[in-house]
């Protein structure tokens, strides 16, 4: 077993073990955290860890769905090298990932949330893997070990129901499916249960109280776990919070927190209703971006989201007391991150299937308490960055063996500690098969290659489909990214220099997850000064024993210089 050590001693004079809590939000935008410039919205215990740690300004996604996100967050790899291209496939069975990973050097991964994982049954029964045991329990929550799962949006009643609805029942708030019938409703004027799914509801509060709430639950458990641990270490806690995902309704008083004065105007241009491209015009006339679309649901929606992510904050600021009371805070790495935005009617569009900001960028707050990361505290850091980092990052920090042939993630440790590696990425990528989607069934003539991806560096960003033109903004005279450039004649060579870019990327999958470089390296050294394939018994290609000979008289040389 490896530990990691906090290097800064005590005042008992030993060296302290460092635990790590990776929070997840769902949905939560980049943009809509005070830190990060939203002008109404009270997110103090999450600022508070933006000033004691770095801001990574321009963290990026690698799908804008949650389950094709998660899994490359848990695997440390694009969506193409995993192959979990939609919300409905699974991640295959012997998928490496970061429990994974980290078991190997001691440390246990815990889940505390969600994960929106869908289980390989059908390799697992290929290879005779019983789905109760732990190897199939781990293979089936992304290699991390479940505390407790819960991925929201529960439609589930019966013997596989969700611990959530025995908590509620054990509180008194029964039903059929009380997670529908009491999280996610609130009374109408007349006093009937009217469904948080309609969004014209949004402004009403939960029938729940805040404390009884899935925001609130996630942390009970998550402080649960924690109190159960404390004084052992090597442990990671992914607590995973479903919220601010919708169904968009809250609990008094996050439901009356923000009012329609808070919204912010929408980022939009009448000039894109008429975009040529069919697939995002597909998903301009999608349900959910014809409500976005009006003015009336985003006054209604939106002060609702920041309500959500209020309640967030405040129970992030529950487990940081915690950490406080108990000694714990300055051997905790904390991390803030989300697995994409919502649209929220910015660029005629509703949910977060495409690339603009809103939707692919995310929030992402690193608090390390080392004395490493003193130089770094309260910074922004504008280096283009993916959530596939946070796992070569913890591995980076407990000491692991690099794993740089499955990992396609950099570690975000140098940056933490002042040190911006030279040969940091200049352009990050993201991918969404759309074959689920109306925009895509729509279609009258169904497109045979359903995928569209995205590369971004410092000043452009191109959309690519596989079937439709490009789309392409300059990010530096175009932030809101409201006008597409790509059919002016003068953008071609920035297009093609984009293109060569992501089509080399696309060719260099890492797929030898099985051979680690070292061995490689080591074989080519020994083939480079000695023949070591014929030293292994296979003399190939030689005409004379004599030759052979030579090949092993400069491997006994070489031997002898080891």
């Amino acid at each position: 077993m490896i530990d990691f050590y906090y290097y800064d001693k005590l005042a008992s004079g030993y060296l302290t073990p460092m635990n790590v809590l990776w929070i997840m939000c769902d949905q939560l935008r980049f943009d809509y955290l005070g830190c990060s410039g939203h002008p109404h919205i009270r997110t103090p215990n999450i600022d508070r860890l933006a000033k004691e740690g770095v801001r990574f300004g321009q963290a990026y996604v690698q799908s804008t769905i949650c389950g094709p996100s998660r899994m490359s967050a848990y695997t440390g790899r694009y969506v193409r090298s995993h192959g979990s291209t939609s919300n409905d496939a699974p991640l295959r069975i012997g998928e490496p990932t970061l429990g994974d990973h980290l078991r190997e050097v001691g440390v246990d991964a815990v889940l505390i949330g969600k994960t929106h994982m869908i289980a390989d049954t059908e390799g697992m029964a290929r290879l005779g893997i019983d789905v109760d045991s732990l190897i199939g329990i781990r293979n089936s929550e992304c290699g991390f070990s479940p505390y407790v799962r819960d991925d929201g949006i529960h439609s589930v009643v019966g013997d596989n129901e969700p611990e959530y609805f025995t908590y509620l029942r054990n509180h008194g708030y029964d039903a059929e499916n009380p997670w529908e019938a009491w999280a996610n409703s609130a009374e109408g004027e007349n006093g009937d249960i009217v469904s948080g799914w309609f969004m014209r509801h949004a402004g009403k509060p939960a029938r729940l109280p805040a404390h009884l709430t899935e925001t609130a639950y996630i942390t009970d458990r998550a402080l649960d776990f924690m109190q159960e641990r404390e004084g052992q270490s090597n442990w990671v806690a992914h607590v995973s919070y479903i919220k601010p995902h919708w169904p968009y309704i809250a609990a008094a008083p996050y439901h009356a927190m923000y009012g329609f004065d808070d919204v912010l105007p929408p980022v939009r241009d009448n000039a894109e209703q008429d975009h040529p491209n069919s697939i995002y015009r597909a998903f301009r006339e999608e349900r959910f971006s014809q409500a976005f679309s009006r003015d009336d649901v985003r006054n209604t929606v939106i002060p609702t989201y920041m309500g959500l992510i209020s309640q967030i904050d405040d129970e992030i600021g529950r487990i940081v007391a915690y950490l406080k009371s108990t000694g714990q805070y300055e051997t905790t790495m904390i991390i803030i991150s989300s697995d994409h935005g919502d649209y929220l009617g910015d660029h005629w569009l509703g949910e977060k299937q495409l690339f603009h900001d809103p939707s692919v960028r995310i929030p992402l707050i690193i608090r390390d308490p080392r004395k490493e990361a003193d130089a770094t505290r309260g910074t922004v850091s504008n280096d283009l960055v993916e959530l596939i980092d946070i796992a070569p990052t913890l591995l980076d920090f407990y000491a692991a063996e690099p794993k740089p042939h499955i990992l396609e993630g950099r570690s975000l440790k140098p940056i933490l500690e002042g040190f911006r590696p030279d040969d940091w990425r200049n352009y990050v990528i993201s991918e969404y098969n759309y074959r689920e989607d109306r925009a895509y069934w729509s279609q009258q003539d169904l497109p045979d290659h359903p995928t569209i991806r995205m590369i971004a560096d410092a000043r452009w960003k191109l959309m690519h489909f596989e079937d439709q033109p490009p789309m392409l903004f300059d990010r530096r005279t175009d932030p809101q990214e409201l006008f597409d450039v790509a059919h002016l004649p003068e953008y071609a060579n920035v297009i093609a220099d984009l293109l060569d870019k992501l089509f080399f990327w696309a060719r260099n999958p890492k797929s030898d997850v099985c051979t680690p470089p070292g061995p490689l390296k080591e074989f080519s050294e020994q083939m480079r000064v000695y023949d070591a394939v014929a030293e292994m018994g296979f003399p190939i290609g030689y005409w004379h024993e004599d030759e052979l000979e030579t090949e092993l008289l400069k491997k006994k040389l070489y031997d002898k210089d080891q």
